[in-house]
């Protein structure tokens, strides 16, 4: 949905869209950009990989066009469209909080990920607003992929003292991982272990998983950030760089 915001708002402006995507890989990404370099493309909208933006800063050099996108990366002084991740996460919490679970695990992605330590910051904030104590054995960081969901799903089940009641997975695909893994265990979704996803994609509203989860606006966020670029590309870099930051919801 981001990618067919982006798209949408391109073409209206009579631009075209190159779509890369790196898998999660840092490596593909800095290809892909020397692959963008070399095209000199008129702008790039980036959902970057990494914490270090070195491999971006030399993309740029200060003349190319850029707007990030879920992603803040130091020193780069750029547009930004992100989510209020922080505020996202909290909500899960309460949420679940408001069911009655104390016992909440997290699963989250890559730890160098700013998203991953602001939808646990959400996660740890709400905790303590309750007075509940943040217990560390219960988080669990790895990449956003199904298996790593899995895997530290499988980790809070059988390894913990005390196995949680919830899992809140910072992402959906993660999530999938963690109810595979719950069912596994001989346990069902949400009757004996609640789950909660995030991002809203397409599988989260199917019948066989029917996945509570906060959405994103991911097209509005993909729209926002073509229309910023093409209006830098037209009228050249503003004085002042901003981030524009969306509101998650259920």
């Amino acid at each position: 949905m981001l990618a067919r915001g982006v798209e949408d708002a391109a073409s209206q402006a009579g631009y075209n869209v190159f779509l890369c995507n790196t898998n999660w890989v840092p490596d593909k990404e800095e290809t892909y950009l020397e692959v963008l370099e070399e095209k000199r493309v008129d702008g790039l909208i980036l959902a970057s990989v990494t914490d270090n933006g070195e491999a971006v800063r030399r993309f740029i050099q200060g003349v190319t066009p850029l707007v990030l996108v879920n992603r803040v990366l130091k020193d780069i002084d750029t547009h930004y469209v992100v989510m209020d991740n922080v505020k996202g996460g909290y909500q899960v919490v309460e949420y679940l909080l408001g069911l009655g679970h104390r016992t909440i695990g997290f699963i989250g992605g890559l730890a160098h990920v700013e998203a991953t330590h602001e939808r646990l910051q959400g996660y740890k904030m709400a905790l303590v607003s309750e007075g509940i104590p943040v217990d560390e054995s219960l988080i669990r960081l790895g990449t956003f992929k199904r298996e790593s969901g899995y895997q530290n799903a499988m980790a809070l089940i059988r390894e913990t003292e005390k196995r949680p009641t919830a899992i809140f997975a910072a992402s959906d695909i993660l999530a999938l991982g963690v109810i595979k893994a719950v069912q596994e265990c001989g346990l069902k979704v949400p009757e004996d272990m609640a789950v909660v996803g995030f991002d809203d994609i397409p599988f989260a509203a199917d019948a066989e998983v029917s996945l509570t989860t906060v959405a994103q606006p991911k097209y509005t966020m993909g729209e926002m950030a073509a229309k910023i670029l093409l209006e830098e590309i037209k009228e050249g870099p503003p004085k002042k760089r901003n981030t524009w930051c969306s509101n998650p919801s259920w």
